[in-house]
C-alpha cells in the first residue's frame, strides 16, 4: 500500500523555484532517505507533504487520501478542514530543533495532543505515554522539563510525541543536525529500532553511513529535482549520475 504518493508537486517562494516538479512514492513499511546539498528541496519536499507549506500545483496523497491536488483547470485545492484534520492524523513529523513546549514538562508535551486533539482520556494518554518514555530509555523523565535534558533526549521526547498519536508514516528532518556525535547515536539507534519495526518512515538526513544501513530507498535530491534514487547500499556504494557521485564524494 502506498502511504506516501506525490506527482508532479512545485513550490516556488516568489521567484525562486524550490521544488520543480517531485514525484516519489513510499509503501508501507519502507524506510527511505532523502540525502542532497543545503538548498536542494529536502526540506521544502517534507513541509509540502506535512502541510506546512502549500503547494503551488502537484498531487500528494497521504494514506490512500487527497491532501491536495490541482485540477484541469490549473487550480489548487486542498481537502476540506475535516478531511484534513484525518489526513493529519496519519502522519508525525520529527524537526531538526525538537520543536517542544518549553514550559510543559516531557509528559505534557506528549499527552497534551492525545487529551485535546484526539481526546483521548488522560488514563489512556498517560499510558501511552509511559511505554513511549520506556520505548526511549527515558522512563524517568517524565516530570523534567525540556531545558533539563540533553539534546538527544529532547529529541527522543520530539519522536516519543510523534508517535504518541499511532501515525501510519514518521517524516524526521535532519533529527540529529542539531547534535554532537555522542547524542546523534541514541537518537539514530531509536530510529533503527522503529526501521526493525517496519514503520514507514521519511528521513532527511546527512548521515551517510545512517542511510546507507537503514533505508530501503535512497533519493538524492539537488536543485529541486530527484536527480537519482535506488536501493540505498547501491546508490551509496554506486552512484550512477555524476552528481551523486560528486555529492558523496565528500563523505
Amino acid at each position: 500500500m502506498k502511504l506516501l504518493e506525490m506527482k508532479n508537486v512545485k513550490k516556488s517562494f516568489e521567484e525562486l523555484e524550490v521544488l520543480k516538479g517531485i514525484s516519489l512514492e513510499v509503501n508501507q513499511g519502507e524506510v527511505v532517505a532523502i540525502i542532497g546539498p543545503s538548498g536542494g528541496g529536502k526540506s521544502t519536499l517534507l513541509r509540502c507533504a506535512t502541510t506546512l507549506v502549500p503547494i503551488n500545483s502537484g498531487l500528494i496523497k497521504i494514506g490512500g487520501d487527497t491532501l491536495v491536488e490541482t485540477d484541469d483547470n490549473g487550480v489548487t485545492h486542498y481537502a476540506d478542514k475535516k478531511s484534513l484534520a484525518h489526513i493529519r492524523s496519519k502522519f508525525g513529523l520529527v524537526f531538526q530543533n525538537f520543536n517542544l513546549f518549553p514550559h510543559f514538562s516531557v509528559r505534557r508535551n506528549i499527552t497534551e495532543a492525545l487529551i485535546h486533539v484526539h481526546k483521548k482520556s488522560r488514563e489512556e494518554a498517560n499510558r501511552i505515554c509511559d511505554e513511549l518514555l520506556v520505548k526511549m530509555g527515558l522512563e524517568d523523565k517524565g516530570d523534567s522539563y525540556p531545558c533539563n535534558l540533553s539534546g538527544g533526549q529532547q529529541q527522543r521526547v520530539s519522536i516519543a510525541r510523534a508517535l504518541a498519536a499511532n501515525p501510519e508514516i514518521l517524516f524526521f528532518d535532519e533529527p540529529t543536525s542539531a547534535l554532537d556525535p555522542e547524542l546523534t547515536k541514541g537518537v539514530l539507534r531509536v530510529i533503527r529500532g522503529l526501521a526493525d519495526e517496519k514503520m514507514t518512515m521519511v528521513i532527511v538526513t546527512h548521515e551517510m553511513s545512517f542511510a546507507r544501513d537503514v533505508a530501503d530507498r535512497i533519493i538524492f535530491m539537488d536543485g529541486g529535482l530527484i536527480v537519482e534514487e535506488g536501493p540505498a547500499a547501491e546508490l551509496i556504494n554506486n552512484p550512477k549520475n555524476e552528481r551523486t557521485k560528486s555529492f558523496l564524494a565528500g563523505y
